[in-house]
């Protein structure tokens, strides 16, 4: 029987659930992006639908996806994310991603 979903994104569904022994330390644990692309995409894991997008890191789908997270109470962890992105693949963009979005006021304030 196929499947609609890549491999990739199961694979990332099964890693977040691997510790689920109670919610505390799966929030631990949740990785809410993972990039893809050089950082030019990212799947977007949300833990409020339990949805993986798969979206242009650049566009207002995007965007959108990470305000609706952050104003879920996630905001401090998902830039803390994109941070440790930016200093682990300097390359890929991630602190001018992360910056579009505060100018967005994705994160408040």
């Amino acid at each position: 029987m196929a499947s609609n979903t890549s491999k990739t994104a199961r694979a990332s569904v099964r890693a977040g659930q691997a510790g689920q022994g109670g919610a505390l330390s799966v929030l631990g644990e949740f990785k809410y992006l993972i990039p893809l692309n050089g950082g030019k995409h990212a799947y977007v894991r949300n833990l409020t639908n339990g949805k993986t997008a798969h979206l242009r890191t650049d566009s207002d789908a995007f965007v959108e996806e990470i305000r609706v997270l952050a104003a879920a109470g996630h905001a401090a962890k998902i830039r803390a994310e994109l941070n440790s992105l930016a200093a682990a693949l300097p390359d890929h963009g991630w602190d001018a991603t992360e910056k579009r979005l505060a100018e967005a006021g994705v994160f408040g304030g």
